[in-house]
């Protein structure tokens, strides 16, 4: 036999079967793409010019790689499953014919390897090509100027080359394990598998059903953010996993009850469509699971990011509402002082003038509520602790509010002011370690302070009587016994806007800002005190931060919505094949018992649509249900505009839609001229 026999004959049957072929054959060159460019674009130099932000961009566009990966892998090995079904007969034949099973095995090596090859080689080439591009859009996104030149990626084309080649080479082993453990029999029947009834598992859908539960009262019922954060991927897991039983269980056993109503179901309409559904749910729940879980990945992913991107200026303003912030940490009542005469003085030597300036003393703790008392003392905290327990809380004098608020109100002694944005106190008084006061009002506002916002936690203010209060509320959150001479954690900010100051000045200011820890040092202990630190917040490089962090996240987020919907369109296509030669048959056996043809048509197209835009229904449900848990994250990422996130993930859901119809429409024409 000639030596290249195996080698055309797999030519052959990848060119005779090309409508099973192509689709896949595009998936794992465009799946390749996307991994360099990716893979690519987290270790492009250009980065780096992109100064503030770069290392926050690298550290996404990482995660972007390994998520890319995970998918690869787990969605070639899926599509390649329904590649093997189709496929199944034919290899039956050609064993009954006289092809052994190791003649068959290097038929499916060298089908393998020129899948293998012509995905790499494409897939590297379409990358590097799209790269260029995919970086522009990113440098468009963060704002950023381009870089000329052209990058190519060595090292991420040899991890594309090992990664795939691992890959197709666990798929040519897991084809021969299908080969070698299956009968020629079973072989040709390979296409009709699974034809029985299927039981209804009524257990397995009762488990979906309340892990669905479980994952939407998770999602309704949190009102922490932060400990939205810390249960969201525990609720993503339970709604995931209840999808799967609810298609591959929930489903039949609801179309069997309505089979057992007899009013319902003996009628003709009804008769062909439930039990016709029912096949079709046994067959297609494990894919239309998947179609509803990526559905919503899309809708969650692209919704969230869009909106963070929209509103980032919202975002940035309350966290950084000023131009500037210049921190001071000490011991001293004259921080403000201090921190008031080293910015004049920085301002007058850059000719600079500042307007809109805030500045007030405080004391940021990080407390662990346990019960109904917050606790601040390090030694009496559970450091094992979900975060959600965890908080920040500012606290300042009476003197200090009232002139920053410019308000009049007063303190009986033991009492204090709250200001509790994010969540009710229960009681009339507040607790602090051993100590508690009387809650004499409950705050409607309090003053902007940055170093609480950058904390994402759960924010709460507090105003005390006089500064002998807060002396003692700072010694309270010190280790026993550990060394503070010199130390404290008193802080004064002192924030304020630049009139008509252009960035060349602002920068000037920033870095002078930056080193005037000796300055201040000398001025605070002409006035009796120590400095402990100073820190510098510059609203144009913490705009950059963000804008890497967002507009990566953007990025990754379209990304991998893209790919995503790529997979969505693949296994809709594949579907829509798998039922076309299976409703071929059900076609020739319903025009044997009477039905004609335009009644068969009908019945048919409104079983597949109803199945068809199942997922879609789901995946709406889903992020319906998502959305007040993933608001309160975008809250504790600064988004209030909740207004703005509901309008993304609306329009979100409606594009969505219309391309999940596109979709549906195009690979519908596939599957009438098979049934047809």
């Amino acid at each position: 036999m000639n030596k290249f026999f195996y080698a055309r004959l797999a030519a052959v049957n990848m060119r005779k079967n090309a409508r099973v072929y192509v689709p896949y054959l595009l998936t794992c060159i465009f799946t390749v793409a996307a991994y360099y460019m990716i893979s690519a674009l987290s270790v492009n130099p250009g980065i780096e010019d992109m100064e503030l932000g770069s290392g926050t961009l690298r550290v996404v566009l990482g995660l972007g790689v390994w998520v890319v990966s995970l998918f690869a892998c787990i969605f070639i090995f899926y599509t390649n499953s329904f590649l093997m079904k189709r496929r199944k007969k034919e290899i039956g034949l050609y064993n009954v014919l006289g092809m052994g099973k190791g003649h068959l095995s290097r038929m499916i090596f060298y089908e393998t390897v020129y899948i293998g090859v012509i995905s790499l080689v494409v897939g590297t080439l379409l990358g590097v090509l799209l790269d260029k591009a995919a970086f522009l859009v990113l440098a468009n996104l963060m704002e950023a100027e381009v870089p000329l030149g052209f990058y190519v990626s060595w090292g991420s084309i040899w991890n594309a080359i090992l990664l795939f080649g691992i890959l197709f080479f666990l798929i040519f082993l897991n084809s021969l394990r299908q080969i070698h453990l299956t009968n020629p029999i079973e072989l040709l029947r390979g296409g009709q598998m699974g034809e029985k009834e299927p039981k209804t598992r009524w257990l397995l859908a009762i488990i979906g059903i309340g892990l669905l539960g479980w994952g939407y009262w998770l999602a309704v019922s949190i009102t922490n953010p932060v400990q939205a954060v810390t249960l969201f991927f525990f609720a993503v897991i339970l709604v995931i996993v209840g999808t799967y039983c609810l298609f591959t269980a929930g489903s039949i056993a609801i179309l069997k009850v309505l089979r057992k109503n007899r009013r319902f179901y003996y009628k003709p309409n009804h008769f062909i469509a439930v039990s016709g559904m029912i096949y079709r749910m046994k067959q297609n729940a494990v894919g239309l699971a998947n179609i509803c879980v990526l559905s919503t990945m899309v809708l969650v992913m692209v919704s969230s990011t869009f909106s963070m991107y929209v509103g980032m200026e919202d975002m940035l303003e309350k966290t950084y509402s000023r131009d500037m912030e210049f921190l001071i940490r000490g011991d001293s009542q004259y921080l403000g002082e201090a921190a008031a005469e080293v910015v004049d003085d920085i301002l007058q030597e850059e000719d600079a003038e500042a307007e809109n300036i805030l500045t007030y003393t405080y004391l940021n703790s990080s407390a662990q509520k346990i019960g109904s008392t917050y606790e601040i003392d390090p030694s009496k905290k559970n450091n094992g602790a979900a975060v959600a327990e965890y908080c920040t809380i500012t606290f300042v004098t009476l003197e200090e509010y009232n002139r920053v608020m410019g308000t009049q109100k007063s303190l009986e002694e033991g009492e204090i002011l709250l200001y509790t944005p994010e969540e009710e106190l229960q009681g009339d008084t507040f607790s602090l370690g051993d100590t508690s006061w009387k809650i004499g009002e409950t705050l409607t506002e309090f003053p902007d302070n940055t170093a609480a916002a950058v904390m994402m936690t759960t924010h709460i203010g507090v105003v005390v009587k006089d500064w002998e209060t807060l002396l003692q509320i700072e010694t309270m959150q010190r280790w026993p016994d550990a060394d503070y001479e010199g130390y404290s954690d008193i802080e004064c900010a002192y924030s304020f806007d630049l009139k008509n100051g252009d960035s060349q000045q602002e920068a000037a200011i920033y870095e002078n800002l930056i080193y005037a820890f000796e300055p201040t040092s000398q001025l605070l202990a002409e006035k009796g005190g120590t400095l402990a630190m100073t820190r510098v917040y510059y609203n144009a490089q913490e705009r950059s931060i963000y804008m890497s962090l967002i507009g990566g996240l953007l990025f990754v987020g379209i990304f991998l919505g893209t790919l995503f919907v790529m997979a969505t369109i693949l296994i809709i296509y594949y579907k829509q094949i798998s039922e076309g030669y299976d409703d071929k048959e059900r076609f020739t056996i319903m025009e044997k018992v009477g039905m004609d043809k335009r009644e068969i048509r009908r019945t048919i197209r409104s079983q597949v649509l109803t199945v068809f835009f199942l997922p879609l229904i789901m995946a709406g449900i889903h992020t319906a249900f998502a959305f007040p848990m993933i608001g309160r994250i975008l809250q504790l990422m600064a988004l209030q505009n909740q207004g703005l996130y509901v309008l993304c993930t609306v329009v979100s859901f409606l594009v969505f839609a219309v391309l999940y119809g596109i979709i549906y429409t195009l690979t519908a024409r596939t599957y009438y001229k098979i049934v047809s």
